[in-house]
């Protein structure tokens, strides 16, 4: 990256604490940014550009739309529910949306003690410690902010996952300390004036940063035991995570920009070699004080992540030129992209001891087109540079509009990674924001990236921040997840759907398991038209009453129960108002015939407790096979340690093998062989139970 293309955006820009003595506001206030003048105007003109829109006023007559196709019986896999999730989500809007998990992260969570309740809020607001919400600081560890909100999510029946520390420091008591005090290092160019008058930005009048600063000032080191420590109070209080407890650990938060945003005690970027041994002391001491709970990293800050150490970017930032294109760190690792590096050093641990200490491979993403995350809705050009912008998840036609400029595939890119590097870790990305949450245009954008979510595999994510209950951002969630205000959701196994014109009228689909309707969710991007179109949905054998759900900027405070549509044979045709969510649900029907299969599973090496088998699959119906999933459960002790010909993943007893590129689809008497290396605990009974798309197969 040269040096001209701008830094990754703060997500907290200069939070104010609360004045001591004073009740502060929740890090899921206080994390986004306030500047009263400057908000005002922008919040002003996003209303003008707005009323301007020609949403405002319905179309005189519609468009024609791009044809949609759906298809129950292909490209069918699980939707994980933990999609869904959010950073800090209130506790009614929680309850209301069934919330899947709550994330407890950002800056100020890669310095917190909980035996003081006290937060290190780095470059965000003037490297000062900030004691927490604790209502009797007597009574800490207890009450802390981490057992208040371990406490909501088991209240609301929602999953953890909270930060541990691996920056090697943690605030040395409940106090009001700073990092670069005026007083101590000199005149500093910014201070926390109203405040702290002697909590200086630690950067000197002429502009350069202070350095030599002494860490002891507001920290003290925090290393394996205090991890485990904090696990042995949450285990007591709260049960293991196979019990109930916190069931996920972020690997810390965006340490690729340590030299940034807590450079009072991290002033050199983290490299290659400080990411791995760091990963291993803390990843395993989690796993060591509660082996089931899961583990997330690196938790880089964005694409830049997948190929860049913090030291490599702060060296860049500094060097510019061929540095870019051939950073120090990468190059004294062989020339490994960070990512790769990262994950062979992991599936290296694993090899070695045992046990697998990373479970999700987690980056987060901000979309880095002009006035796109975390802004505003911006004017109509920007409006639809956001819509647009979602492409970058997956589609290999789109180049990014920014900066990066060349196609990014982010969820691909990074499962790529996993199977090339460490099979079986899963995904995640628990930071990610695409702006005007308070806008209809932020809730057509997030509800087309959650459809992505579902549609390309993604196993975990969790909004940065959360929208208010009536912000239009949180009907996008209300579509999937509480779309009747009853509890009805979007399906949870996603099946094949397409539109013909993706960026215009987008179209997600799956099926639901409790009761079998077919769920679509149609997302009409058009600012200006709306637009008709035609939906086949295939394998149906006769008419149903399909239920219709939308939100609009025709009513922004409310989801609208639409009139029915009639679901003949050959689907429906219906009109999408422009900026609209549309979630068709089509009730259960005798559907296409189950994928008839024939599974043949051999055992054809044993050593030890190694072993390597073969699975072949057939497919002995009359129609192809497309996108299958073939899933089946040990009956002992197995664990798939790799695999080939399919992208593996095993959770406790439960496999599953994906079908890859070249061979997803198998033809009516075709087959596609794959096999997989595992360990067994001494015995190695055959499964006796396999499943194509969900249909039992014959063996």
């Amino acid at each position: 990256m040269p040096p001209s293309r701008p830094a990754p955006r703060s997500r907290s820009g200069s939070r104010r604490p609360a004045r001591p003595g004073r009740r502060r506001r929740s890090t899921s206030t206080t994390r986004r940014a306030r500047c009263d003048v400057a908000r005002t105007k922008a919040l002003l003109a996003a209303a003008l550009a707005a009323a301007l829109l020609p949403w405002a006023a319905p179309a005189a007559q519609a468009a024609d739309g791009p044809a949609l196709t759906v298809d129950p019986g292909a490209s069918r896999h699980t939707i994980s529910p933990y999609i869904y999730g959010m950073n800090f989500a209130g506790e009614d809007l929680a309850k209301e949306l069934n919330l899947p998990v709550r994330r407890w992260g950002g800056n100020a969570t890669t310095r917190y003690n909980y035996l003081y309740d006290e937060t290190n809020r780095g470059s965000d607001w003037y490297f000062e410690n900030v004691p927490g919400p604790a209502p009797d600081p007597a009574a800490l560890p207890d009450g802390s902010e981490t057992d208040q909100f371990t406490e909501q999510d088991r209240r609301t029946g929602t999953d953890t996952i909270l930060s541990v520390p691996l920056i090697g420091w943690t605030p040395k008591a409940r106090d009001y300390t700073c990092g670069f005090g005026i007083e101590k290092y000199g005149p500093q160019q910014g201070a926390d004036t109203e405040w702290r008058p002697d909590c200086g930005n630690g950067v000197k009048p002429d502009g350069s940063n202070v350095t030599g600063n002494d860490p002891a000032d507001t920290s003290v080191p925090a290393g394996p035991r205090y991890v485990t420590d904090w696990l042995s109070h949450l285990t007591g209080k709260y049960g293991t995570a196979d019990g109930g407890g916190v069931r996920f650990y972020n690997l810390d938060n965006e340490p690729d920009l340590w030299h940034a945003t807590h450079r009072d005690v991290h002033p050199e970027g983290a490299g290659y070699d400080e990411m791995r041994d760091q990963t291993y002391a803390i990843a395993s001491a989690v796993k060591a004080a509660d082996p089931g709970a899961k583990t997330l990293g690196p938790v880089g800050w964005g694409y830049q992540s997948l190929t860049m150490s913090g030291l490599d970017k702060q060296t860049c930032d500094r060097e510019g030129g061929d540095c870019w294109s051939n950073p120090p760190d990468r190059a004294a690792h062989g020339g490994v992209a960070f990512a790769d590096w990262y994950l062979r050093q992991m599936k290296a641990y694993e090899d070695q001891h045992g046990k697998r200490i990373l479970d999700y491979f987690d980056e987060h993403l901000y979309p880095q087109q002009s006035g796109v995350a975390l802004g505003e809705a911006g004017d109509a050009a920007t409006q639809e540079l956001r819509l647009r912008s979602t492409r970058q998840l997956w589609d290999p036609t789109y180049t990014d509009e920014s900066w990066i400029d060349q196609p990014i595939q982010y969820i691909p890119r990074m499962r790529d990674l996993v199977n090339a590097n460490y099979p079986g870790t899963k995904l995640a990305v628990t930071e990610y924001n695409w702006g005007a949450l308070g806008h209809v245009n932020g809730a057509l954008a997030e509800a087309d990236v959650l459809g992505i979510f579902g549609r390309e595999g993604l196993d975990l994510a969790t909004l940065w921040a959360p929208p208010g209950s009536a912000d239009p951002g949180a009907y996008a969630f209300r579509m999937y997840r509480n779309y009747d205000g009853a509890g009805a959701s979007f399906g949870d196994t996603s099946v094949s759907a397409k539109s013909a014109d993706q960026g215009k009228l987008a179209v997600y689909a799956a099926q639901r398991s409790a009761d079998k309707a077919l769920t679509l969710m149609i997302v009409n991007k058009s600012l200006t038209d709306d637009l008709t179109s035609t939906v086949s949905v295939a394998g149906r054998s006769g008419s149903a009453a399909g239920h219709v759900y939308r939100y609009s900027g025709a009513d922004q405070s409310s989801i609208v129960h639409a009139p029915d549509v009639t679901v003949g044979s050959d689907g429906f045709s219906s009109t999408f108002p422009a900026s609209s969510i549309t979630l068709v649900e089509i009730p259960a029907d005798d559907g296409p015939a189950a994928p008839a299969c024939e599974v043949a599973y051999k055992v054809q090496s044993q050593w030890g407790s190694g072993f390597t088998a073969q699975v072949t699959v057939t497919n002995t119906g009359t129609s192809p096979l497309s996108g299958w999933t073939l899933g089946f459960a040990f009956a002992a002790d197995q664990r798939v340690a790799q695999g080939w010909n399919a992208t593996w993943a095993q959770d406790g007893a439960n496999v599953t093998a994906r079908g890859l590129d070249w061979n997803k689809a198998i033809e009516p008497g075709g087959s596609v062989t794959i096999g997989f290396n595992a360990s067994s605990g001494g015995t190695n009974p055959a499964p006796s139970t396999f499943k194509v798309n969900n249909a039992t197969c014959t063996t």
